[in-house]
């Protein structure tokens, strides 16, 4: 079994058995001694995503909706436990509703480090604070040129 460990993992420094590897977005994110040392106790591989995952895990989180929500190091970290996912038993650890998320819809399996794992796929949309009309994106209602919230909108818990 591979481990695909975000920065959750070493920080609240969970132990895992099986390999463990992550992105150098990862590492750089990890700014206190005690999550860098129990990182190295681990024996992690740290890898490069490659850039053919990243458009992938990119086109996913834009149908998800999740690009809002992901960083540079959650694209890379995806793309890292996609490129794994194709070719070996790969699990996705981390805390980050958006990164399991898109992990989910991208047939990854996710594991939280610490917190509760997602019960629902979810979809973003957004709403006019104004009209309370529904849109897919945007920051200014079409209709009437309120401001739009973000909100969740969930596609089901059988979709997991």
């Amino acid at each position: 079994m591979i481990h695909i460990a975000d920065a959750s993992l070493f920080i609240i420094r969970k132990r895992l058995e099986g390999s463990i590897v992550t992105v150098p977005s990862v590492v750089e994110e990890l700014r206190d001694e005690n999550s860098r040392t129990t990182m190295e106790l681990m024996n992690v591989r740290v890898e490069p995503p490659l850039p053919s995952f990243k458009t992938k895990v990119r086109t996913k989180a834009g149908i998800t909706r999740d690009s809002e929500e992901l960083s540079g190091t959650d694209i890379d970290i995806l793309a890292k436990a996609l490129e794994y996912s194709e070719r070996e038993d790969t699990v996705l650890v981390t805390d980050d509703f958006a990164v399991q998320n898109t992990a989910l819809r991208l047939g990854i399996r996710v594991m939280p480090a610490g917190q509760r794992k997602i019960k629902d796929v979810l979809i973003w949309e957004k709403q006019c604070i104004g009209c309370k009309r529904r849109f897919p994106q945007g920051d200014e209602c079409p209709v009437c040129g309120s401001q739009m919230k973000k909100r969740r909108k969930s596609v089901g818990k059988n979709s997991l």
